[in-house]
């Protein structure tokens, strides 16, 4: 008889698909804001970049990606965090959730006498999957009254044990920042244990301060490279998530070991997809226009749903609300269903982990006349039920 190996669970968007058939019955169909994937325009910068370059795109590209392309990264983190490295100091990856998912393998390849992962408690799943899918212990971190992750209430033989501390600056779902100091302090941490930090910052061009105005993003790289991997990904910063490219930056070391690791692995992002990204990250003003998008779609729902019973208590960045019910007792399921109701559909805040089950994550990817039906659907709704 044949040993049980890993069971996959359910993907989490998959136990959508009942709230998702009652929200597509309403007239005017369903408003998914269940998912981060962006609706808006491809760059024009990349797009020409990408037909361009596509009819050169015979031999295998490289997998550490492009000179152009690491190139362009390091240039973009120089603007963006003011921190210098080197194109030697970057590789590519196919979009970051593949990063994400294997790191975990990869880095206990290494380093096999380290068996634990460390993620905050409310985050992207795929940060306790990528464990598991390694075979590795699945650590949650706590987090604080704010989503910040509390790395005080880390127990010891966990700490000594930590291969990986993962964090993400601002945070899935909550949108919360731990702010520059906080990320150095995390980083001081972990380096005084022997702990790889990764930091998951796919949505620092969307970071903002309190009054919605753009803010000034945080990096693992402020705090030096030794010990740290800062994941980027132009999913989100440049709406090519269909694409998928992005890149990982910080200790030459470990770079140059998940790039010849990842040489005989064959993962490689496509040739043309590679130029789009370098051209992508070249320009800022696409960035700007996609920041002014989420900004004006973030005031009109918050707007809106301030005398609906919902009430956003996550940080001001990235483009999600991390919705509660004004009374603070509802299940974040019964909470998606009311919105499915009228025909709006939201992820589950369990989704994220059991400190999120009292909550609904609202993404602001939709276009303004979608939020605006949704909001009216969802005022109407209220107003038949007094």
């Amino acid at each position: 008889m044949v040993a049980r190996g890993f069971v996959p669970p359910p993907y989490p968007q998959d136990r959508l698909v009942v709230l998702r058939r009652l929200a597509d019955a309403r007239p005017g169909g369903v408003v998914d804001c269940s998912v981060g994937t962006p609706i808006d325009p491809l760059p024009e910068v990349a797009r020409r970049a990408l037909v361009e370059s596509a009819p050169a795109a015979t031999g295998y590209p490289p997998s550490i990606g492009s000179p152009a392309l690491r190139e362009a990264a390091a240039g973009w983190i120089d603007r963006r965090f003011g921190v210098t490295i080197g194109a030697d100091d970057v590789i590519a990856c196919i979009g970051t959730k593949e990063m994400v998912a294997s790191l975990p393998k990869l880095l206990h390849l290494r380093n096999p006498t380290r068996d634990t992962i460390l993620y905050p408690a409310v985050s992207y799943p795929t940060y306790d999957m990528g464990a598991q899918l390694a075979g590795l212990r699945a650590v949650a971190v706590p987090v604080d009254t704010d989503w910040r992750l509390d790395l005080s209430r880390v127990a010891p033989d966990d700490a000594q044990r930590a291969l990986i501390l993962w964090l993400n600056e601002p945070a899935n779902p909550t949108g919360a920042t731990m702010g520059a100091a906080r990320v150095q302090d995390a980083v001081a941490w972990a380096r005084a244990r022997g702990i790889v930090v990764a930091s998951d910052e796919c949505y620092a061009e969307f970071t903002f301060d309190a009054d919605g105005t753009p803010g000034v993003p945080a990096t693992v790289l402020h705090a030096g490279a030794d010990g740290v991997l800062a994941v980027h990904s132009l999913s989100k910063r440049s709406n090519m998530a269909g694409l998928r490219a992005g890149f990982v930056a910080g200790d030459p070391e470990l770079v140059g070991y998940l790039g010849e690791v990842r040489k005989h692995a064959g993962l490689m992002v496509p040739a043309p997809v590679q130029a789009a990204a370098a051209a992508a990250l070249g320009d800022d003003a696409h960035v700007d226009a996609q920041r002014a998008r989420y900004a004006q779609r973030r005031a009109l729902v918050l707007d809106g749903l301030d005398p609906l019973g919902f009430l956003h208590d996550g940080g001001p960045s990235t483009f999600y609300l991390w919705l509660r019910g004004a009374e603070g007792t509802d299940d974040g399921w019964e909470l998606a269903g009311r919105l499915a109701e009228a025909g709006t559909l939201v992820a589950p805040g369990d989704l994220y982990g059991p400190g999120g089950a009292d909550h609904v994550r609202l993404s602001l990817t939709q276009p303004i006349d979608r939020l605006e039906l949704a909001l009216d659907r969802l005022t109407r709704s209220a107003a038949g039920a007094a």
